[in-house]
């Protein structure tokens, strides 16, 4: 009697989807943690000229205005910000 190999193949498998997400999730763990409060801090580059308050970049001026006339009644804005003044 001969014997044949059967070559008897499970259906599907879900290989091919569990690499892509194995893909995936080492894709997503290879971004840099950690804190924010390190690049918020160093964006903070406009400084209030009385009480060194500081500002990030971004800010516009009519938030520098606010800051100047609720901190600061008795000064003018330019006293406060030199971008201001004027």
């Amino acid at each position: 009697k001969s014997e044949k190999k059967l070559n008897l193949t499970m259906g599907g498998g879900n290989g091919q989807k569990s690499k892509a997400a194995r893909e995936k999730a080492l894709k997503r763990d290879s971004k840099p943690k950690g804190s924010q409060l390190a690049v918020n801090k160093a964006a903070c580059n406009i400084v209030c000229q009385i009480c060194r308050q500081t500002f990030m970049q971004v800010s516009n001026d009519g938030t520098l205005r606010e800051h100047a006339a609720n901190k600061h009644p008795k000064s003018a804005p330019g006293a406060c910000f030199e971008r201001l003044a004027g």
